[in-house]
């Protein structure tokens, strides 16, 4: 056992640091904090700083009035790893002082000290530090606070309550990068200079999770609205309204992103294994008008002899909004059906929801008398608008609301064999739309608002509306457990899909996907970016609709499946799918012969040339199901990610990478790892018959270690090689051997 006594000098002050001995943990060694935190009081703010899993420190601080202790919190107390031992942290600490005193802790590898700004010599300002094997310290950040600046932790009241407004500066250098923060349709996986709000709408779900490439990773663990800021000094995150701040930093080795995500999911949660099914073909089109039409369906597909593992019905399958069934004139036999698509394909159900309620609803009259439908703040309490009627979206945070989701689900789907659920227009607030009133004027085409200050449960939309998508998904992964009698964490039986999420999101049994994209080349190429940043944020389960959901207004042939132009385009998007954590296609279609009230999206509607082509690689992902398993497995035990931007495995191996990553360039925006084996570049432009990709350096350029996957040549790393790329073929190499990718024996 290795003791260590360190003392800080700053002015008057002499405060021994609080040390730790070290053990061994693996081929590591760790430090155990002797301490449970500090409480740091001056004038009216308190700081409460506390050890938190390995490597990590938990912030949280308020002025005037302490928490209530029922704030909502999206991390695990204690985590899921580290010396906690099973004992919750809750609010305690062992030292508390006036601020003019100093304070160090160790933590593992991580140090928090605090320290004087603006020539103060009071310990206020909090700086965290990593401890390299050589014992030296290395600063990863540290609370902004330049000479006659203002104070790096500023509070401010909007209103007459005791809730407050509250900004938290932190230093940065230029040449930081910033992996992570969720999703937002920008070609961008270093978020450097960016400002991002923290509002949740269709296609973007800001989430203030981070990694950086200093090595420390960051959760502002606050349900607010607010902005996370990322200039070239400060990086500031801001929420709207509060009764504390709570965040966590946690560290590991430079480079080291596979510990960083570890440290951060057992914070946030570990993903659950996923059901066998799920892994492979998930069809869905809007929308499936009837029995008749899902059941003809399924019956192609066995006749075809296509694999399918799930077959979506998407919105307006209801009467009215909020009656959560199906419109039994037009679904006479839901059990039947969901028993014929079994037995004639093999395929589960799922079928699409909507939070939101109308006052013809067979449910309104019960879920406003109890108060289970969140409402606006002021005027009539509606929150939306839909096809002519006005709405109110159930109110998630309720816990009660919640269960009367689920028996509702239960009575009217699962136990007629429809098992999964599409949690769409999931974000809070409204319906997620944020610029358009859903068609009910074609003279306001948008609003001056983000979204309205629904009233919930727990709060408001400013105060609280991070929490809405997060526990819609909770609401079901509740009735998953309950029907199923499984505990959280353990294997899915069923899953959900959700348009949105938050910090921890990967703890259900929920996918999230990129929202409603146009069916064009340039959002091809941003989907990739942005599964690279839900990566990054702790989101494995992520997806998006191959071809695009809707057609751009601009380009004539967008979304149209009878135009050679879409067709190709679809069959790029649909390859790149055979590659994600679940392939799906999904969309509006438009048609030039339209035979049913939507135009087809099935495997067979692009042409004769192009429909072996889509099946092929509907094949290929049912071949690959134990490879999936294997990186889903290591994803659910450490929190390893399975799309894998390229900085995770090649920064410290490849010179160019940081570089690349730092601009934002193709190579780093477009390609990927998936799993340890293999290296995906989606075709992103049309009319190719070949393609660059760059292939990252993993040993001596004599070393040969990629494979393209269709002709077996073998390639050098840190070079760019272009490759044939005809329609038949996305841009894949491999590492190792393909039988072992086949086996899933990959680690």
């Amino acid at each position: 056992m290795i003791q260590f006594v360190f003392c800080w000098v700053l002015g008057i002050s002499v405060i021994p640091l609080v040390w730790a001995n070290a053990i061994p943990a693996g081929d590591l060694e760790y430090f155990m904090p002797n301490s449970t935190g500090f409480r740091m009081q001056h004038g009216f703010e308190t700081i409460l700083v506390q050890p938190f899993g390995y490597d990590g420190f938990r912030v949280r601080a308020w002025p005037y009035r302490p928490p209530t202790g029922n704030e909502i919190s999206f991390i695990y107390d204690p985590p899921l790893e580290g010396f906690e031992n099973g004992k919750a942290h809750g609010m305690n600490f062992d030292t508390a002082f006036n601020g003019n005193r100093t304070m160090a802790i160790r933590n593992g590898n991580i140090i928090v000290r605090t320290s004087g700004w603006g020539g103060n010599p009071g310990g206020y300002r909090l700086a965290f530090y990593r401890v390299e094997k050589n014992e030296s310290e290395t600063l990863l950040t540290n609370e902004y606070a330049p000479l006659k600046s203002i104070n790096p932790r500023y509070y401010r009241w909007p209103g007459p309550g005791s809730e407050f407004s509250a900004e938290f500066s932190f230093s940065t250098t230029p040449d930081e990068q910033i992996y992570g923060t969720g999703t937002q349709q920008d070609h961008m996986v270093n978020k450097k200079g960016s400002v991002i709000d923290l509002i949740n709408f269709n296609t973007h779900i800001p989430t203030p999770v981070f990694m950086s490439n200093k090595g420390y990773g960051f959760i502002w663990n606050m349900p607010s609205e607010g902005r996370m800021e990322f200039g070239p000094v400060r990086n500031k995150f801001t929420a709207d309204l509060a009764t504390v701040v709570d965040y966590v930093i946690v560290a590991a080795p430079s480079g080291d992103y596979d510990t960083l995500q570890r440290r951060l999911s057992a914070l946030t949660g570990r993903a659950p294994p996923p059901p066998l099914f799920s892994l492979g073909f998930i069809q869905s089109k809007l929308r499936y008008e009837n029995q008749t039409e899902v059941e003809l369906l399924a019956q192609r597909f066995k006749d075809l002899n296509i694999p399918v593992s799930l077959i979506v019905i998407d919105y307006q399958s209801w009467a009215h909004q909020g009656d959560w069934q199906l419109d039994p004139r037009l679904w006479p036999d839901v059990a039947s059906m969901a028993e014929k698509v079994k037995d004639l394909t093999g395929a589960e159900m799922m079928a699409s929801l909507w939070p939101s309620v109308a006052d013809d609803s067979d449910n309104y009259l019960e879920l406003i008398a109890n108060g289970f439908l969140s409402a606006t703040r002021s005027g009539p309490g509606t929150t939306d608008s839909w096809n002519g009627s006005y709405i109110r979206n159930y109110d998630s945070t309720n816990p009660a609301a919640r269960e009367f989701l689920w028996k509702t689900l239960k009575r009217n789907y699962y136990e007629k064999g429809i098992k999964n659920f599409w949690i769409d227009q999931a974000d809070g607030g409204a319906l997620g739309e944020a610029y358009e009133n859903n068609g009910q004027s074609s003279y306001i085409e948008s609003i001056p608002f983000t979204l309205p200050n629904t009233l919930y449960a727990v709060g408001s939309q400013f105060s609280a509306g991070k929490l809405y998508p997060w526990a819609h998904q909770q609401a079901i992964e509740e009735g998953f457990r309950n029907v199923t009698e499984t505990k959280m964490g353990t294997e899915c039986e069923h899953i959900s899909l959700s348009r949105s999420g938050y910090i921890g999101s990967q703890r259900f049994c929920s996918m999230i996907w990129s929202g409603d994209t146009t069916s064009v080349w340039d959002t091809l190429a941003v989907q990739v970016a942005s599964g690279l940043s839900a990566a990054a944020t702790g989101w494995g389960w992520w997806t998006m609709d191959a071809g695009g959901f809707q057609a751009d207004p601009t380009v004539p042939w967008s979304a149209n499946i009878d135009t050679p132009q879409y067709r190709e385009l679809y069959v790029r998007w649909f390859q790149w799918a055979t590659f994600l954590p679940f392939m799906r296609t999904h969309g509006s279609r438009e048609c030039n012969t339209q035979n049913a009230y939507t135009c087809s999206n099935e495997p067979w509607s692009y042409g004769e040339t192009n429909t072996p082509i889509i099946v092929s690689y509907i094949k290929l992902r049912y071949q690959l199901q134990p490879y999936l398993q294997t990186i889903f497995d290591q994803f659910h035990q450490t929190g390893r990610s399975i799309m894998r931007p390229l900085y995770m495995d090649f920064e410290r191996t490849d010179p160019h990478i940081a570089e690349m990553t730092r601009k934002n360039t193709n190579a780093t925006t477009q390609q990927y790892m998936f799993g340890p084996r293999l290296l995906v570049t989606p075709v992103t432009t049309p009319n190719v018959t070949e393609w660059s990709v760059y292939l990252p350096q993993i040993g001596t350029r004599e070393i040969k270690p990629w494979t393209y996957w269709w002709t077996n040549e073998t390639y050098a790393g840190g070079q760019i090689v272009t490759v044939p790329a005809p329609i038949e073929h996305i841009p894949l190499f491999y590492l190792g051997r393909q039988e072992d990718i086949f086996s899933g024996d990959v680690f």
